[in-house]
């Protein structure tokens, strides 16, 4: 089985607990605070586990040129990409503030470290756990360093190989045992043909010590859903109150209404995996007693007969007799008394039937 371990305070995910589901923020609130708030009270009220953000330290996260370059998409929040960057970041302090409002609202906090002064700020904020986002899950300093603070860690995998996720595995495992994995494709908004579900079954394979989820950027809900089924224990997607906003993550993103239907649809789909175990459920019972079908005679026998095939047909009878499973196990034993044309075949007209069945 695959491990489980505490993700958030009281919180296990692996094994049979319930998928847990991370509403990603990210920067969608458009660098306005009172918007955020809006956001992770809806998080909650669609009922999500966790309320998720991005953090950066700018100057750790970009080079110089990077910060300068123009940045003239319909996107943007300023001239350069390092305008539009600082218009969406929140302060320190602000986000003090977004995480004791997700604690009195009820609901977990945390965000993506975006750079290793990133991680060392959340770390001091005591999130419960660390996102890797996908554009530093082959930055191996950073996985090492973020391991080693010793807090669990969800691993996104988007634009990684399998060889390169092997060393992520390897990486993080030497370090720190509570982690999990997602298949992630980086596509904003995602097509269903380069979501590659399968992966989640690969990395079941290739990991199996710990629990694998996904996180998704494709349009609607049913994707993640069916990632569910597969065995996903964490899944992530975007939310937004407005899919017209500007930013490129809209798009991509669940209104409220969509995450909220996600929330019921996952819990459904984790009532209906069951326990693996194939047998007739207490609820099927009345289907069949109506419908079930038994061993019937095909002709009269007379009481000590040796029963041959031929002698036996299926129908829906009353009374129940023999099971239609069992018919050639009834192949050579005698009757012990007469049994009419089209009667049922019971299991006490049979010599030494009922012993030998439960022998």
């Amino acid at each position: 089985m695959p491990l489980k371990f505490e993700l958030c305070p009281g919180r296990m995910i692996g094994g049979n607990n319930p998928c847990f589901i991370i509403a990603e923020i990210g920067q969608n609130h458009q660098g306005d605070i009172e918007i955020a708030k809006k956001m992770i009270k809806m998080a909650k009220d669609c009922g999500a586990d966790c309320a998720k953000f991005q953090k950066s330290e700018l100057e750790f996260k970009f080079n110089k040129k990077a910060l300068e370059r123009p940045y003239t998409s319909k996107q943007s929040w300023g001239k350069t990409y390092g305008e539009h960057k600082r218009h969406l970041e929140f302060s320190h302090e602000q986000y003090r503030e977004l995480q004791q409002y997700a604690k009195e609202v009820g609901i977990f906090f945390t965000a993506s470290g975006m750079d290793e002064m990133a991680v060392e700020f959340l770390h001091e904020l005591n999130v419960p756990f660390f996102k890797v986002g996908s554009g530093d899950t082959n930055n191996f300093p950073y996985l090492k360093k973020t391991a080693q603070k010793g807090r669990p860690m969800v691993v996104s995998s988007g634009m990684q190989s399998m060889e390169t996720m092997r060393r992520v595995y390897q990486t993080v495992k030497e370090h720190n045992q509570n982690f999990c994995i997602l298949q992630c494709t980086s596509a904003y908004p995602l097509e269903p043909e380069d979501v590659n579900l399968r992966v989640i079954m690969e990395y079941q394979k290739e990991f199996p010590d710990i629990p694998i989820g996904y996180s998704g950027h494709e349009s609607g809900i049913s994707i993640t859903v069916g990632a569910v089924a597969l065995g996903a224990k964490v899944v992530e997607r975007h939310v937004t109150l407005d899919k017209t906003w500007k930013g490129s993550d809209h798009e991509a993103s669940l209104v409220p209404e969509e995450l909220a239907e996600l929330v019921r649809s996952i819990r459904t789909v984790e009532r209906a995996l069951g326990t693996g175990v194939k047998r007739m459920l207490p609820c099927e019972v009345p289907c069949h007693d109506k419908l079930g079908k038994s061993v019937v005679a095909k002709t009269a026998i007379p009481k000590g007969t040796e029963l041959t095939l031929d002698m036996l047909t299926v129908k829906v009878a009353e009374p129940k007799g023999v099971a239609p499973e069992d018919i050639f196990q009834l192949v050579g034993k005698k009757v012990t008394t007469d049994i009419e044309e089209d009667e049922s075949v019971i299991e006490d007209a049979v010599d030494n039937y009922g012993k030998k069945a439960k022998a």
